[in-house]
């Protein structure tokens, strides 16, 4: 991704939490080129910038997006119910359950993408299906990073101690090795 003068750094391994802040962004960014492309190319083939941002989307979701769901399931999650706050808990199942749901929608998107990129075209009905798809993504999205920012990240900030959030890090850091 570019440089843009003037902005925040990403997290580092120190901050987990600010690291998954970081990663929402960029899901945010690539579900934009999903999003956009479906709309913008519709009914014609994909120009090679199109593609090229396509492919650029499709690697992050199935390399970055799986890493980011790692570290909540594997990291975050369990520490926030071994503190044993329901609320915590419960938010993390549904959040787990987003997560089973956008890893499907995914996989729709990615084999209508590939198909169109494939042909030069899709057809009408895999063109509503992807813009389906790629709605339902963007709904899903929102109200999960929501959750994540405006109840759980925070609560997580409250309630681990440092020696946790070091754990959380060295986690992260090992994910990407």
């Amino acid at each position: 991704m570019g440089i843009q003068i003037g902005a925040k750094p990403d997290s580092g391994f120190d901050d987990p939490l600010g690291m998954l802040k970081d990663c929402h962004r960029r899901i945010e960014n690539f579900l934009r080129v999903l999003c956009v492309v479906a709309e913008r190319a519709r009914g014609r083939k994909m120009a090679e910038e199109e593609a090229e941002a396509i492919e650029a989307a499709l690697h992050y979701f199935r390399v970055g997006g799986e890493r980011h769901t790692a570290d909540e399931e594997e990291s975050l999650f369990p520490r926030l119910r071994a503190q044993g706050v329901d609320a915590a808990t419960g938010c993390c199942q549904e959040l787990e359950s987003d997560h089973e749901r956008a890893n499907a929608l995914h996989a729709e998107a990615e084999t209508l993408y590939r198909r169109w990129m494939a042909d030069g075209t899709l057809g009408a009905a895999d063109e509503a299906r992807l813009s389906k798809t790629t709605d339902e993504l963007s709904r899903l999205y929102a109200a999960h990073i929501r959750v994540e920012e405006d109840v759980v990240f925070p609560h997580a900030a409250k309630v681990l101690d440092g020696a946790a959030v070091a754990q959380m890090g060295e986690e992260f850091r090992a994910r990407r090795a």
